[in-house]
């Protein structure tokens, strides 16, 4: 019995020495861009981002200009994540989403979810 069990306890401890445990990929973690202006520069498609800014205009359904005072982007903003509260241009909002930047495409960001911080 104590065999079983010492093969058991050793068994346990290979397994976990092989466990790898997960990086944190989030805004930060690798020098990604935290402005418009390093994502225009350099974008990289499917890469997450939190910016903090402003809508300055609708260009058309669902798809609006914002800017973080470093240079401006076009979003896209599903109807149903838009915040309850009426926003303008001055209003002041963080906004979480993917970069879509595809070839030869001006790059975008796919808004995944919304926050007013100042109406």
């Amino acid at each position: 019995m104590k065999t079983i069990i010492h093969s058991l306890l050793i068994a346990g401890a290979i397994c976990l020495s092989s466990i790898t445990f997960a990086d944190y990929t989030g805004p930060g973690a690798s020098g990604e861009p935290t402005s418009v202006a390093a994502i225009n520069k350099t974008p990289k498609d499917d890469m997450y981002v939190v910016l903090e800014g402003k809508l300055l205009k609708k260009k058309k359904h669902e798809t609006y200009i914002f800017s973080d005072g470093t240079g401006e982007i076009p979003v896209e903003i599903d109807d149903r994540l838009m915040p309850a509260q009426n926003i303008n241009e001055n209003s002041v909002v963080e906004i979480r989403g993917e970069v879509d930047a595809g070839v030869m495409e001006t790059p975008e960001i796919d808004v995944k979810e919304i926050r007013v911080i100042k109406p």
